[in-house]
């Protein structure tokens, strides 16, 4: 079953059994708590609230999601991807349990000629929140046995939103992917073996604060019992497909293979080559559907997201051995993948392409650059047989080149490295702390700013008692790390004196403070 048809079987499904069907929303839906959709639910929370009536009682959707707090573990399990697809069919007040454990049990096991999944129900496990007996009896009667019903605490048998919200104990469904892939026990044993498929969340209670997945507030009774399930489809798709791991479905893996091709090696001959070729077929396709939804690489928020996965699919295929651009060729291999379902792809093409272009191009630049500076410094670190890069060199490499932390520290781990953090992190409380007070300074007429670090990130030499100036080396745009705007000021300021340069004219492309 090719993905385009799990979801159309899921939505036909429900539609037969009453559910109005409702179009996917944005990634970038209006919610200031929330940088991404990241659950199919997601666009019906304030029908599950009570904030505003719900248009139905119900509906089913194919939810485009977004989550990245894994993604230094994509590309290394089964299941760990930034962009999925969220079935989900929900009720507002209408049916509860019963008719949501009836439902999701039909469309399992049904065979797919009948509209099914097709399902060997000896595969299928669930689980429940320990003390919910109305929902350990309501699959029994569906026919599970019971020695395939787990109980479990809050940690996983209870879903929200991890801000507050509605919230309520879940039942996941699971499939038993047979002993090759790990040992008995169920779910509690092994979760990569007992593969979950489907939460049934059985929402009652609106929390109103959430500190852990296991610790938050209840503030009240929701105003009716609501459904709100979640089910992969990529995790059913790699299922039902046969293949290994989500990064093989029909809608990733081509990607994958096209990526390998540039790099002459062979998916599957070596784990690490494997990985990053994983990495590079999962971000492809977020960062084109995040850039179709209107996302924009930046340094801030959304933006930083995106930035950072185009930028990870680069690095990954400089690793594989591919330094000339991949962009363009991998984001049209994943556009003729996924337009079908989303021919907004092909409406936002002549937009993203260009961003994604620029992308890449910047990052290669700041790449070339840093990396060298990197190499020596790491080389440094293990010629003194010190596990730990410090935190000045982490911080030269982000305010010279453009590495953002998140880099320096997958390239230091890379090395068995660490990165001294803390250090890392009072340098950038310094350098913004020096860009608030400049900015203080420009808005009173203090004149030109002044930098109060003992160095000078540039290369240029600090004030001292004996030299009151900081100096900039003078410096063109040739010699520039990233080609762009002049690394150097060629001016002097004086450290206790709020006069302009005594010397060249700054370029106007670059702040002192940057430059020195």
């Amino acid at each position: 079953m090719k993905a385009a048809d799990i979801a159309r079987t899921y939505v036909e499904f429900f539609e037969r059994h009453g559910h109005a069907v409702v179009p996917s929303a944005s990634l970038l839906y209006n919610d200031p708590t929330l940088l991404f959709v990241n659950a199919g639910m997601v666009p019906f929370k304030p029908y599950f609230t009570g904030a505003e009536p719900a248009p139905w009682k119900r509906a089913v959707s194919v939810q485009k999601c977004v989550r990245t707090l894994d993604i230094d573990e994509v590309g290394k399990t089964t299941r760990h991807g930034t962009f999925f697809q969220m079935l989900g069919n929900f009720s507002f007040g209408d049916y509860f349990k019963q008719g949501a454990i009836e439902m999701a049990w039909e469309l399992v096991t049904a065979e797919q000629h009948n509209g099914g999944f097709g399902f060997d129900p000896d595969t299928v496990w669930v689980t429940a929140l320990h003390g919910d007996d109305e929902t350990v009896d309501l699959w029994r009667a569906v026919g599970v046995p019971s020695e395939h019903i787990q109980l479990r605490g809050l940690k996983d048998n209870y879903w929200h939103m991890g801000i507050p919200g509605p919230g309520g104990p879940c039942s996941e469904i699971y499939i038993d992917r047979g002993p090759q892939y790990g040992p008995d026990g169920g779910p509690e044993a092994d979760e990569d073996r007992f593969l979950e498929i489907w939460n049934l969340v059985f929402q009652t209670e609106e929390l109103s604060a959430v500190r852990a997945k296991d610790d938050f507030d209840v503030a009240r009774p929701l105003p009716s019992q609501n459904i709100d399930t979640g089910a992969g489809l990529e995790r059913i798709a790699f299922l039902l497909q046969g293949v290994n791991n989500m990064y093989e479905i029909d809608e990733v893996y081509p990607v994958i293979a096209r990526a390998a091709d540039m790099a002459g090696k062979k998916y599957g001959a070596n784990p690490d080559d494997d990985v990053r070729l994983r990495v590079v077929g999962d971000h492809v396709r977020s960062g084109l559907m995040l850039m179709t939804d209107g996302v924009t690489p930046g340094n801030e928020a959304r933006g930083y997201v995106l930035r950072r996965l185009l930028r990870r699919v680069v690095r990954a295929m400089r690793l594989l051995g591919v330094h000339d651009p991949v962009l363009p060729e991998l984001l049209g291999v994943s556009r003729g993948l996924m337009h079908a379902t989303y021919p907004d792809i092909d409406d936002q093409w002549a937009r993203v392409l260009p961003v994604a272009t620029g992308e890449e191009e910047s990052f290669r630049r700041t790449l070339t650059a840093g990396t060298t500076l990197f190499d020596a410094a790491t080389r440094e670190v293990k010629q003194q047989a010190s596990p730990q890069l410090s935190g000045d060199k982490a911080f030269q490499l982000h305010d010279t080149f453009g590495f953002p932390i998140d880099l320096t520290l997958e390239m230091a781990a890379e090395q068995g490295l660490s990165v001294d953090r803390r250090r890392f992190t009072e340098l950038m409380s310094e350098q913004k702390a020096r860009a608030k007070a400049d900015a203080r300074a420009k808005k009173g007429g203090g004149g030109c700013p002044r930098r109060s670090t003992p160095s000078c990130a540039r290369g240029g030499r600090p004030p001292s008692a004996a030299t009151p100036t900081c100096r900039c080396p003078r410096a063109s745009a040739a010699s520039s790390p990233t080609g762009g705007s002049p690394t150097g000021c060629g001016t002097e300021w004086s450290s206790s004196s709020s006069t302009r340069p005594r010397s060249t004219p700054r370029p106007a492309a670059r702040t002192p403070t940057r430059a020195c």
